[in-house]
């Protein structure tokens, strides 16, 4: 897809601040640090749109950014950061718990999981949560580059297996730094833009 125009809209921190105008909305989530601010950049071809920050969890806020005028990207709270307190916690999980409940008829959800790492429990409830919405969902493993060649296909399967992922799931091996899976990764949003059901809902603005 041609990035003509990415530009960011707000940011939410409570339901009062969603941004409900009909569009599509691509909403990506991940565990704290794994690599969504790069991706997102990545994505668009820019170097700052989304904001990287050197303390992960810091970011607290759902926030929005209006891509060729036509969908949304929203970059969701990173979870499972363990140095912000138990209130901040439950802050976020309120409020990712209301963006869902909100969410617009086209939604599509990104699941970031660190290929490095490999899925942790926090990933695991994650997923359950999307699937026990039926809420469509595409899986990305971040920073493949930080995996070996030999290593790579085992960790995938890993994935796949720790998070259940059905046939229809597609997960896709990126690298922000190298730009592998881009191209994969754009055409999974294409399709599900393309395939979107129109939407009536009212819009709030996004001025």
């Amino acid at each position: 897809m041609k990035i003509e125009t990415g530009r960011f809209i707000r940011s939410a921190v409570s339901e009062a601040d969603f941004v409900v105008d009909g569009l599509p909305q691509v909403a990506f989530v991940g565990r704290s640090n794994v690599g969504k601010s790069s991706l997102l950049n990545r994505l668009l071809g820019r170097r700052s749109l989304a904001r990287i920050s050197s303390t992960p969890g810091r970011t607290r806020a759902i926030n929005y950014f209006l891509v060729n005028s036509g969908f949304y990207f929203v970059d969701l709270p990173g979870y499972g950061y363990a140095k912000v307190g138990k209130q901040i916690r439950r802050e976020w999980a309120r409020l990712m718990e209301a963006y869902f409940r909100e969410a617009p008829r086209a939604l599509r959800v990104v699941q970031l999981v660190d290929a490095k790492v490999g899925a942790t429990p926090l990933d695991r409830d994650a997923a359950d949560y999307f699937a026990g919405l039926e809420i469509a969902t595409t899986v990305v493993a971040t920073k493949i580059d930080k995996v070996s060649r030999g290593r790579q296909a085992k960790q995938l399967r890993e994935i796949r297996s720790a998070l259940q992922l059905d046939d229809d799931t597609t997960l896709v091996p990126f690298s922000a730094v190298k730009g592998d899976g881009v191209g994969e990764l754009w055409r999974e949003i294409e399709t599900f833009l393309r395939d979107s059901p129109p939407s009536h809902q009212t819009a709030r603005g996004t001025s």
